[in-house]
């Protein structure tokens, strides 16, 4: 059982320290304006070396930001979470810390899941058409490993916390049956 808890706990920590590291660099997106190339990330471009700050209040960028800033902030606060929930005080015996963590990183989850989305979206279909040469980059794909962590601590603390998915694939499942 503990070494179930272990683990997500350690899941969750890469995955906080990805997403922390996955918003504040600049290398969500890389392409080449005017021969010279560029990257950009959550808060500054960069061409040609020099970098400047992302002054434009553009709504996906900060949509992406707020999203990410409480993917972050979700998956920490499960991490308090997770950690309280190896001592065993009297006066929380009614609050099962273990779900409380599992619950708090399937909210980062999905938070960094719809940061993700966000940006994917709005990449692909506009600013992929603006710049011929583009690619998305390791501060990106740093995102998307940090979904994956996150999700796999929330399943993990669950498989002890009674936060299991098990439930919501059976519920799918039917929802599938009935469909067919």
């Amino acid at each position: 059982m503990y070494s179930f808890m272990g683990g997500g706990l350690f899941c969750a920590c890469v995955g906080n320290i990805l997403l922390v590291v996955s918003t504040a660099t600049d290398y969500w997106m890389q392409y080449r304006l005017s021969g010279a190339f560029a990257h950009q990330g959550l808060w500054r471009y960069c061409v040609t070396g020099k970098c400047y700050m992302q002054t434009e209040s553009i709504a996906y960028w900060n949509a992406t930001r707020a999203f990410m800033i409480l993917s972050t902030l979700s998956c920490f606060a499960g991490i308090i979470a997770g950690i309280l929930s190896f001592a065993h005080f009297s006066t929380f015996q009614r609050f099962n810390r273990s779900f409380a963590a599992g619950i708090m990183f399937f909210i980062s989850t999905l938070f960094v899941l719809l940061a993700m989305a966000i940006y994917t979206g709005v990449t692909v279909n506009f600013l992929g058409k603006r710049f011929g040469d583009w690619r998305f980059s390791w501060s990106y794909i740093l995102g998307w490993v940090a979904l994956l962590m996150t999700f796999f601590a929330g399943e993990s603390r669950g498989r002890y916390g009674a936060c299991s998915l098990g439930p919501i694939y059976a519920l799918g499942y039917k929802i599938y049956a009935i469909w067919t």
